[in-house]
């Protein structure tokens, strides 16, 4: 019966099908711009849990915290891109409509169908691009591919090296700002790069409490980053 009802369902015309697809590109990116502030505003308070924890000398917290805000601006920097290639889609779509009313129907498109490959393997919106991927296939704007893995990795905590350098800067920026305020003999003491032992006496030194507020605080960064 359902068969039945979808071969009498008249089948939506190109400006129709652009119509829907535009909206729902436009509510991905909407989607995306609230994603985006809500790891911003999320950061600011990870900024002030870093200030706390130089302020108590606690350099080993305020590293990791650091590595969660370096985290979180790569996520905002995908979430851009991503956005930037929603908007592309679209306006790649647009003329691909101008084109069928010429020919009468959608033709394929190798842009449209490079951008949605991107973005299937993009975690954030990978969900939503094999959805419309189905449909542009059935439309004839993209053809079937096989490569609709998502880059898992592109989020793992193999943060070193190249990254290092990003997170320096970021506690440099903040707990060195927060140092800037204190006393000389004080501030040289706190900006001391702490060895791998320092941090994990000083992180078992300060007990429970501390490794509790910094677990929710990434379990905070980890959920809007999702």
């Amino acid at each position: 019966m359902e068969r039945v009802v979808n071969i009498l369902k008249p089948k939506p015309n190109p400006q129709q099908q652009l119509r829907d697809w535009q909206r729902r590109l436009r509510q991905e990116c909407r989607n995306i711009e609230r994603q985006i502030r809500d790891i911003q505003r999320e950061e600011k308070s990870v900024q002030k849990a870093i200030r706390d924890a130089a302020k108590r000398n606690d350099m080993g917290s305020a590293k990791a915290l650091a590595k969660e805000i370096v985290r979180s601006r790569r996520t905002v920097n995908r979430l851009h891109e991503n956005k930037a290639q929603l908007n592309s889609i679209s306006m790649h779509l647009g003329e691909s409509v101008a084109i069928a009313r010429t020919v009468g129907h959608l033709s394929k498109s190798a842009e449209v169908m490079k951008l949605v490959n991107n973005l299937m393997k993009a975690p954030e919106v990978a969900v939503t691009m094999q959805e419309f991927s189905k449909e542009m296939i059935k439309a004839g704007v993209i053809e079937e591919t096989v490569n609709d893995a998502v880059d898992s990795a592109l989020d793992t905590d193999d943060i070193e090296e190249e990254t290092e350098e990003e997170v320096d800067k970021v506690l440099t920026a903040l707990a060195g700002e927060t140092a800037a305020q204190l006393p000389e003999a004080v501030r040289n003491e706190k900006l001391k790069q702490p060895t791998r032992a320092e941090v994990e006496d000083e992180a078992i030194a300060e007990g429970a409490d501390d490794e509790e507020e910094l677990e929710e605080i990434r379990a905070r960064l980890a959920k809007v980053r999702s």
